[in-house]
């Protein structure tokens, strides 16, 4: 199979890899995540005129409608750069709206403000005590008038706070999982915004009787609203495993640059060939985790669910051995700066080591890729 990227694609990719080096550098982002709000809107709104915010928004809302590769190819530099800024969070939302949607009316209107960079989104996928599971809800929808009014507590939403309207799976009245769109600021909701261990932010949103549309496309409601939120989701992790890979591309090359510099017996580490063994290693562990997010990303695209269940999981967990293997070798080569706020790799090992843990870590998609039909059924014959 062909993983080259089109011309178009590297193309992006260079454009935004020479801005992010040039105006996101390590002291750039280190003043962004220090400030009030610990996102940049410049930073957005340069997001936005470079076409990031409305490349995976369909064309019929204003948007490039790109898809699950051209998605992975934007990650892969936004995770080099350890961006903060709430793009992953936003994508997701805009992949609810388009899956959950009725790609009209409020929904339409939602999706175009998204892709001119005037609104961002979040999806509230965790709750207290759920762990993984998707479809742990206690937040439940009751209907009122021409709308729903929502109560329950959603936690570690990813940019929660920083998101103009979110994307809330709640229960119907039914027990069917139905996902609503909720206004940030509405009456009925409190935001407890805060910094997580790798600079990204969060939020605890509690909704109390809060105002929320029911988003009503074929794949949501009364039948699909759980297939729904499971596609959202893997969609999701597919995105952060983009991610992860364009974090271990850096790491890997910072751990490099060091050893070449740092000397020990008036000769360069990286010299020492027990040394480039280990760094060999590296490498291996990140061509792998490559390779298994760019399947996934094929398979999510073709539309089987059951293939995209399965290539998701095994990419995040693929993902989370190298993210641990890269991560601690990467700190050791480094000696005792690798566990410092001063240099970009304890950054990077700790933007990996988060991912590894949302939504669903190594062991999670190992147990998740083994209750597949098709791996029950080799394992059977």
């Amino acid at each position: 199979m062909d993983f080259n990227f089109t011309d178009e694609q590297q193309q992006f990719a260079d454009a935004l890899r020479r801005y992010l080096s040039e105006q996101y550098g390590f002291d750039a982002r280190h003043a962004i995540v220090h400030g009030e709000t610990g996102v940049s809107d410049t930073q957005w709104q340069a997001f936005a005129e470079l076409g990031l915010t409305a490349l995976p928004v369909p064309e019929a809302q204003g948007g490039f409608g790109g898809g699950p590769v051209d998605m992975l190819v934007a990650m892969q530099e936004l995770g080099r750069a350890l961006v903060v800024e709430p793009y992953w969070a936003t994508a997701t939302g805009i992949e609810a709206l388009r899956i959950a949607g009725s790609g009209a009316g409020d929904d339409a209107a939602l999706l175009e403000a998204v892709a001119a960079g005037s609104k961002r989104l979040a999806v509230a996928f965790h709750e207290p005590h759920a762990r993984y599971d998707l479809f742990s809800i206690d937040t439940h929808a009751k209907e009122q008038g021409d709308g729903y009014r929502l109560t329950g507590v959603k936690s570690v939403v990813q940019h929660g706070a920083q998101a103009d309207a979110w994307i809330v799976p709640a229960r119907l009245e039914s027990g069917a999982v139905g996902l609503f769109v909720v206004e940030r600021g509405v009456p009925g909701t409190e935001v407890v915004d805060y910094r997580t261990i790798d600079c990204q932010r969060a939020a605890t949103i509690r909704l109390n009787d809060a105002p929320a549309r029911l988003l009503k496309g074929a794949e949501n409601g009364e039948d699909g609203g759980e297939a729904a939120l499971e596609q959202i989701a893997d969609y999701a992790t597919l995105l952060l495993c983009a991610e992860a890979v364009g974090a271990l591309d850096e790491l890997n090359r910072a751990t490099v640059e060091y050893t070449k510099t740092r000397q020990q017996f008036g000769v360069p580490i990286a010299r020492f060939q027990a040394l480039q063994h280990r760094m060999v290693e590296m490498l291996i562990h990140a061509e792998q985790a490559r390779s298994i997010t760019y399947l996934a990303a094929v398979r999510y695209a073709g539309g089987d669910a059951d293939a995209r269940r399965k290539a998701v999981s095994a990419a995040k967990a693929r993902i989370g051995q190298a993210a641990r293997f890269v991560g601690q070798q990467a700190v050791q080569l480094h000696g005792g700066m690798g566990v410092t706020n001063e240099v970009a790799a304890a950054h990077l090992f700790k933007r990996l080591a988060i991912i590894d843990t949302t939504l669903g870590d190594t062991d999670h998609h190992l147990a998740r890729f083994a209750s597949l039909p098709d791996f029950a059924q080799a394992e059977a014959a």
